[in-house]
């Protein structure tokens, strides 16, 4: 995935289908200078974690 249109899902307000390693993620912030985005999977807020968006799978 691209960093546009990771920042396009995280600014929607409906929810997007995207994966990060095969979970379901939800992502929180994208940082688009460094590629990266603050993700958390679905059933664990608490799990954030940085990630590259080329990780980032939309479904």
């Amino acid at each position: 995935m691209d960093t546009k249109r990771a920042q396009e899902i995280a600014s929607s307000p409906i929810m997007a289908n995207v994966t990060c390693n095969g979970t379901n993620i939800y992502i929180e912030q994208v940082d688009e200078q460094n590629g990266t985005a603050l993700v958390h999977p679905l059933n664990e807020p608490n799990n954030k974690q940085r990630v590259s968006v080329l990780n980032l799978e939309e479904h």
